[in-house]
């Protein structure tokens, strides 16, 4: 009677699996990819991709939509008036790398029930300290480049008070930047989870909504939308200012990150690069976790801060 051959060894036992895990950069980003609910706000407000060059990016600032020269009635036969095109002032910026560095001993991992829980935590940690620094920059950035400004005691007072008109400020906010006539066109609020959560108890606010559906704030849905804008919350730690932003996230500005990935880094679509090493001699690894890039703001003028928004 025939014997079939003996199957290929496979590995078996989630110590070994974690482990293995470790060794593996592609294993790791794999990983990464289940840490859906950490997500960078400054990818958001800075939606451009750009690419550093020997450490830094050089771009314009604000520049022009049209050219200096107006356009021309011109004659049958005869030549286009030649126009030169108007450049924005040139800046340039160089990019910072962030990161961090922590370990996991191999008996955190093995007493846990769920081993992969610890591994889990220890990226969950990585990742997100990393992204509260990129955002609390970039948010710096923003602010620092941003003057202009509206009153929200303009519009029926603080948004806590009894009396705002939240919508009011926002649709004044939306028309200053697109009065500026250089294309901007909003798309997106930036405010604090606790400006947040006043914006969705708000009665005004909740009386424009649709009734009796499920997206409803008080059914658990959120408020993803309003008055047209894509509504992206941060920490209020984040925030140089507890203002609210009214931008057009695809003309303010971007990211420059060094995109070249370095021998042992696995890297992930939030461009957090991530590296694991084994310390034998501690039994344990080491798991880092890096970014490197810079936030650069190209039109200033896409953006407006609703100030005094909380008393």
């Amino acid at each position: 009677m025939p014997v079939n051959p003996p199957g290929a060894p496979t590995l078996s036992g989630d110590l070994l699996t974690i482990h293995r895990m470790l060794e593996s950069p592609t294993l790791i980003r794999r990983r990464l990819r289940t840490i859906a609910d950490m997500r960078f706000v400054a990818d958001r407000i800075l939606t451009q991709r750009l690419r550093s060059a020997g450490g830094a990016v050089l771009y314009d600032v604000s520049e022009p939509i049209v050219n200096s020269r107006p356009v021309e009635a011109v004659p049958p036969g005869s030549e286009y008036p030649r126009a030169v095109t108007a450049e924005g002032v040139a800046a340039l910026a160089a990019v910072t790398k962030w990161g961090q560095s922590t370990r996991l001993t191999d008996e955190k991992i093995k007493r846990q029930r769920m081993p992969g829980d610890e591994l889990d935590r220890v990226l969950r940690k990585v990742v997100n300290t990393i992204v509260s620094k990129v955002d609390a920059v970039t948010l710096a950035a923003v602010a620092s480049a941003v003057t202009a400004t509206i009153d929200a005691d303009t519009y029926g007072g603080a948004w806590n008070s009894t009396t705002p008109q939240i919508l009011r400020a926002i649709e004044v906010a939306k028309a200053a930047i697109s009065d500026l006539d250089m294309g901007y066109e909003p798309d997106t609020i930036l405010m604090s989870s606790s400006t947040y959560a006043i914006v969705a108890s708000d009665d005004k606010v909740a009386s424009l909504r649709r009734r009796e559906t499920n997206d409803n704030p008080i059914y658990g849905g959120q408020i993803e939308t309003i008055a047209g804008l894509v509504v992206v919350e941060a920490p209020a730690a984040r925030l140089p200012t507890n203002d609210v932003w009214i931008l057009d996230s695809k003309q303010l500005g971007g990211m420059a990150d060094e995109a070249n990935v370095d021998p042992g880094y696995t890297v992930d679509e939030m461009a957090v690069q991530v590296q694991s090493k084994r310390i034998a001699e501690a039994d344990a690894w080491d798991v880092w976790g890096r970014r490197i890039t810079v936030p650069v703001v190209m039109e200033p003028g896409a953006a407006i801060r609703i100030v005094d928004t909380i008393d």
